[in-house]
């Protein structure tokens, strides 16, 4: 054999041994993220299994739930170690008044000097319902979320809140506290820069139905995507939050941008993103598209076990991307 066929052969080892300690680590880190995104859809589990199973109805007229579930909001943004209040009010309700709050979490640190961001979901229900869907799977979204800006800041000042009252007999009226959370802000001269709003995010199912004039306009027939819609005023927010949210090729995601603040497709209005579009904030509502897609909308049967945890696991990846890539 020569020297050469022998540095050749050489060569090949070298090469060999690169690809599979090359193919190594990928199945490692392949493994890691898997081994990550597992844990993270346990943890939303965990959440939901609390607020729909554990507390249950989180109904403003009855019961305790409701300030049960404002404690375990409070309780865990705080072991987060981010900085919590309150923003209290009376809730005048049909047999009696009763205090009620959002809950407001920034980042340690943070000062007020620009517009923040906000990321919001609503932790009541109506009646009757354990609401796992509506809308603890928005408060679990938020709290891992939050859990990793405060552990990793992003480059931007976000704040998160917690809002309650956002059901019925509440919805619309005064008493909806992202309603007073907004009509506070304007009275300070304040506002945010964009208002993300997780409105049911934890339903995937087979087939996907839409409001009637939407059937035709070519979106999917499963429903396995999450949803982002805007008005108007918010499209370049939420081309920003689109655009970062698609770098994660695991969740699929639909846009819907409204005119007239979504007066003409009264669908499009149904969460506390509506209070920002009416005060002309920037705001988008990110959905799995509700009673479009999940049948136990406002009933008993919103159960934790109907809901699928990876894809919540996913849609916090996507929704952290998109807090660490905006302007």
């Amino acid at each position: 054999m020569t020297v050469r066929q022998t540095n050749w052969l050489n060569g090949l080892g070298v090469v060999a041994v690169w690809g599979f300690l090359t193919l190594a680590v990928v199945e490692s880190s392949e493994a890691a993220t898997v081994s990550s995104k597992n844990a993270l859809a346990d943890t939303l589990k965990t959440h939901v299994k609390v607020l729909a199973s554990d507390i249950g109805e989180r109904s403003v007229e009855r019961g305790s739930g409701l300030d049960r579930a404002r404690a375990y909001v409070i309780d865990t943004l705080d072991k987060a170690g981010l900085d919590v209040r309150e923003q209290v009010y009376t809730y005048k309700g049909r047999s009696a008044n009763r205090e009620v709050a959002s809950i407001i979490a920034t980042l340690p640190g943070y000062m007020e000097l620009t517009p923040p961001y906000l990321v919001g979901a609503h932790y009541d229900t109506v009646w009757g319902t354990p609401g796992a869907d509506d809308n603890a799977s928005g408060v679990a979204v938020l709290l891992e979320l939050a859990k990793r800006a405060a552990a990793d800041p992003p480059p931007v000042p976000v704040t998160f809140v917690a809002f309650t009252l956002e059901e019925p007999p509440s919805f619309g009226t005064d008493h909806q506290s992202s309603r007073v959370f907004v009509k506070k802000l304007k009275e300070k001269g304040e506002t945010v820069a964009g208002a993300i709003v997780l409105e049911m995010v934890g339903m995937t199912k087979a087939d996907q139905e839409y409001p009637v004039f939407l059937k035709m306009a070519g979106y999917p027939d499963r429903g396995d995507f999450i949803g982002v819609v805007g008005n108007g005023n918010s499209k370049g927010f939420g081309e920003h939050v689109v655009a970062a949210m698609r770098q994660n090729p695991a969740m699929p995601v639909e846009t819907l941008y409204v005119w007239l603040n979504g007066w003409l497709l009264p669908d499009t209005r149904l969460s506390d993103h509506a209070s920002f579009w009416d005060a002309g904030i920037p705001a988008l509502m990110v959905t799995d598209t509700a009673y479009f897609r999940n049948p136990n909308y406002h009933n008993p049967g919103d159960k934790p076990g109907t809901l699928d945890y990876r894809f919540m696991a996913e849609l916090v990846d996507s929704l952290d991307r998109a807090l660490r890539r905006l302007p």
